[in-house]
């Protein structure tokens, strides 16, 4: 594989609507907006790594041809936050119109929901006043962090990690093209590890290649510093057994081997629960105290006694 992932997206990344991977709906819509040159502003909303970046370039594409670069202005929110930047740099690119094409120009704005509440304020001004030579495209991870006004001014498209079909597919394009052999196993490991983001498929395949042409679930494991299902299920089964010092015991020892944080470790706990074969009830209690050794974490608590707690807990709720 070459030697980057900024490589990669320059040779793979999609150039029409037709080679975007998930999110059929969304980009069915969307393709109709381009198709009849009536593009209204757009707000994607939704997790990293899932194609909304690559969506919003899609569409300048598409739309611009080989004129796309001259028509279609990307900044990030969260390096330029303030209200100058809405004034100055995105109000003097919306008020021209576009090179060689009648139809408005794209502002594509990453992470919006980083902007302060006074930019906000501006920028819905900026949407209103020039709409007729430049659309705006914003991209944002929590939609409820910007205000109604910008809201209202936008259609709305809410997107969701890649399905494990769109995973295989994205999986299955990278290794035939780098002449890569996945294991069937790699590919349900990839899935866990990336949970739907594209990035993290790419940037683990990247990384596994290094060692070697054929990639399997240890090798996505290791990469990830992601426990093994199976070991994870070992201290969950010892716990609710009622082997509280064993089961601590291989936790520790598997957060050490990992380098893992309680956060992190966490997650993964509470995953694996979802697919021990236990009685239902069980299952809530266990994953109604992950919750709460989640928010005991975040809050500053220290981690090895909080997970201590949530293992001895685990041994009572089978009691």
């Amino acid at each position: 594989m070459e030697d980057s992932l900024k490589i990669w997206t320059e040779k793979y990344r999609p150039n029409k609507f037709s080679e975007v991977y998930g999110h059929k709906k969304i980009v069915k819509k969307v393709k109709a907006f381009v198709e009849k040159g009536n593009m209204p502003h757009l707000l994607l909303a939704g997790p990293a790594g899932i194609g909304k970046t690559t969506l919003s370039l899609v569409i300048a594409k598409e739309l611009f041809g080989d004129n796309w670069r001259s028509n279609f202005l990307e900044t990030n929110a969260s390096d330029e936050r303030g209200i100058d930047v809405i004034r100055n740099k995105i109000k003097d690119f919306a008020r021209t119109k576009a090179v060689d094409t009648n139809l408005p120009k794209i502002i594509y704005l990453d992470e919006c929901d980083s902007l302060t509440k006074e930019a906000q304020q501006a920028l819905r001004r900026t949407m209103e006043t020039y709409s007729g030579t430049a659309r705006f495209v914003l991209s944002c991870n929590y939609s409820s962090k910007l205000i109604d006004p910008i809201q209202s001014r936008c259609a709305v498209f809410r997107f969701k990690p890649l399905l494990k079909e769109d995973i295989a597919e994205l999986v299955d394009s990278i290794a035939s093209a780098e002449n890569l052999k996945v294991t069937d196993d790699a590919r349900e490991a990839l899935f866990d590890v990336s949970g739907g983001d594209v990035r993290r498929v790419v940037n683990t395949m990247q990384s596994c290649s290094v060692v070697g042409d054929t990639i399997d679930k240890e090798a996505v494991y290791e990469v990830n510093n992601f426990v093994k299902p199976k070991d994870l299920d070992i201290v969950l089964l010892m716990a609710i057994d009622g082997k509280f010092v064993e089961a601590r015991e291989k936790l520790l020892k598997i957060m050490l081997n990992n380098g893992l944080s309680g956060m992190d470790i966490i997650k993964q706990i509470q995953s694996e629960i979802l697919r021990l074969d236990l009685e239902s009830e069980v299952k809530l209690k266990m994953i109604e105290k992950c919750g709460e050794t989640e928010f005991r974490l975040v809050e500053g608590s220290d981690e090895f006694i909080q997970l201590e707690a949530m293992l001895a807990s685990f041994g009572l709720f089978k009691k």
